[in-house]
């Protein structure tokens, strides 16, 4: 593509006669015929073709040509023609900022509206409200404000784009205050679209005020997928999956059309609770209707399919879509490689990051989070050497710093294979404080190899470091410790002590699907609604598996619990 240079935007650019076809001979072409060739343009080479002696200032030929560079996304030339120009108006300001809010760099349209502050074009409706998306998308709340104040003294406030975009601007990032101040603006406006309620919707999805959100959901006169697609995003976001499919479910039924974003959060609560049945309908109606169709399918989501197979403990389904991926990111090789380690599969889960590594034309470099994955996969396998190989490499190699996660994860490594002083070294020299999950790894391996002192000394640091909350598991594991070596008198004292701190310790809990339902189960808890056949059976099965001969290893329990 040719354009003219920077330093000859500002004379009267030269027609090229022969790049368009039945062009006038003449220079001097009326007006209305170069306009008429203006808006024929459908290209950057036509239009930079398009040269007009003394219309190069013209208003028209200029918005023309500047939406023209906008929705082509040429931002280059945005600024080619606007230093061309000597006297911007109003119109071409408001262009030159929105250019930037499009464009992906919010900052500079707020430098812009700056700009034209100084200027003599005057802000209208459309300035203010451009700048102020620019100011939500860049979080620069306290510029927004003075926008805001702007359109206050200059009597904008009435036009429902500048309000939606304060809606937004407060919502997206003022926090609890900011909040409350799209609130007011929201209830001050007297035509509210749907942007507006989705703008205070994804405010208290935000804040993590869910209710609050719901009852905005459902007080909307009318919704579209945005709407629904945050509230679920909401739902699966903080943990209240089953609430997240529930209106996942609704929304199927108000036959709202999906996107994929919708897919993706529905995914992800899918692979919270394990409702494999639900995953796999996903992925179905994923094939159905995007996979084959004219819109591509978005990374993210082939991410997502992953992560659902693989929380839900079907791996090679997870590697099946993995390997039929067009295109995968270091968001894919981590989930995929994350999954196999989790399964126990340690070998597996090291091809694939040997894979990724051979691969370096793809543009997927492992990150901190792919080398969590990587010494999880070494820790459950056993495989000490290779972990300790790539912990090191990882600043030499990766350019990544460890961080307190990836040291927990060593000195698991080390604790399971039975390397206690060496793990024990390695939290004495980190480079940060240990946290209760590197002593309680290192605890768990006294455990396992019965080294009484350094559990006791390590149950003396969670001790002083700890609320008894916190500490409680790490307290049962202590009094294991000296139940297995069979020290009696350190047992009692121990439990003694857990009692007189009030130390509870968490009770367990699972999920299991049944004719596509999730139960939720909490250890001692009888609520459940089928609990008198589920005990029942238990019984049964406790008596079924006695007869065989079994018997249950209760050393790693509290005192008192039944076999």
């Amino acid at each position: 593509m040719t354009v003219a240079s920077t330093s000859k935007l500002a004379t009267p650019w030269i027609l090229v006669e022969e790049a368009i076809p039945g062009s006038p001979t003449s220079p001097r072409a009326p007006q209305q015929h170069l306009f008429s060739l203006l808006q024929n343009c459908n290209t950057i080479k036509k239009a930079t073709q398009i040269i007009t002696n003394g219309f190069s200032q013209k208003n028209s030929f200029l918005l023309k040509l500047l939406s023209l560079y906008i929705s082509s996304d040429h931002l280059h030339y945005v600024h080619q023609v606007f230093k061309g120009v000597k006297s911007p108006s109003t119109a071409v300001w408001n262009q030159i900022i929105r250019s930037h809010v499009k464009g992906g760099t919010p900052r500079k349209s707020v430098e812009f509206y700056n700009q034209m502050q100084a200027s003599n074009a005057l802000p209208d409706g459309y300035t203010y409200s451009s700048t102020i998306n620019g100011c939500a998308k860049a979080r620069q709340l306290r510029e927004g404000q003075q926008v805001h104040a702007r359109v206050l003294a200059n009597g904008s406030f009435s036009n429902v784009f500048v309000q939606t975009n304060l809606v937004n601007l407060y919502a997206v990032g003022g926090g609890k205050s900011g909040l409350a101040k799209a609130r007011k603006v929201f209830d001050e406006m007297t035509e509210r679209s749907v942007v507006s309620w989705n703008s205070m919707l994804a405010g208290f999805v935000r804040c993590v005020d869910l209710d609050g959100a719901r009852r905005v959901f459902d007080q909307m006169p009318e919704r579209n997928v945005v709407s629904w697609t945050t509230m679920v995003s909401g739902y699966a976001q903080n943990g209240r999956c089953k609430q997240a499919l529930a209106l996942f479910r609704e929304m199927l039924r108000a036959r709202v059309e999906l996107d994929q974003v919708t897919l993706v959060a529905a995914l992800s609560a899918c692979a919270e609770i394990g409702d494999l049945k639900k995953g796999r309908w996903i992925h179905a109606y994923i094939d159905g209707n995007f996979r084959f169709g004219n819109q591509p399918l978005k990374l993210s989501l082939n991410n997502a399919l992953i992560h659902m197979y693989a929380s839900c403990g079907v791996i090679e389904e997870a590697y099946d879509v993995f390997i039929q991926m067009p295109q995968t990111s270091t968001v894919s090789w981590t989930t995929m490689i994350t999954g196999f380690a989790k399964q126990g599969r340690g070998k597996e889960a090291l091809t694939v990051f040997r894979w990724m590594q051979s691969l370096d034309e793809s543009g997927a470099k492992p990150d901190e989070i792919t080398l969590f994955g990587v010494l999880c996969a070494c820790s459950h396998a056993g495989f000490v050497d290779k972990g300790c190989h790539y912990f090191k490499c990882m600043n030499q190699k990766w350019g990544i710093e460890p961080r307190i996660e990836h040291y927990g994860c060593i000195v698991d490594l080390l604790s399971r294979a039975g390397y206690l002083d060496e793990a024990h070294r390695l939290v004495e020299t980190m480079p940060m404080k240990p946290n209760d999950a590197v002593w309680g790894a290192l605890l768990s391996g006294c455990r396992i190899y019965r080294n009484v002192e350094l559990a006791s000394q390590v149950a003396q640091k969670l001790a002083m470091e700890l609320d008894p909350d916190q500490a409680a598991g790490y307290f049962v594991l202590l009094s294991n410790v000296f139940d297995t070596a069979q020290r009696w008198k350190d047992v009692v004292t121990m439990r003694q002590k857990m009692i007189g701190m009030g130390v509870k310790k968490t009770p367990g809990r699972s999920w299991v699907q049944i004719a596509g339902i999730v139960h939720d189960f909490l250890a001692g808890d009888r609520t459940h609604k089928h609990t008198l056949p589920i005990y029942k059976m238990l019984a049964g099965i406790t008596r079924q598996v006695k007869q065989e001969g079994y018997k249950p290893d209760i050393s790693q329990v509290l005192l008192g619990v039944e076999e």
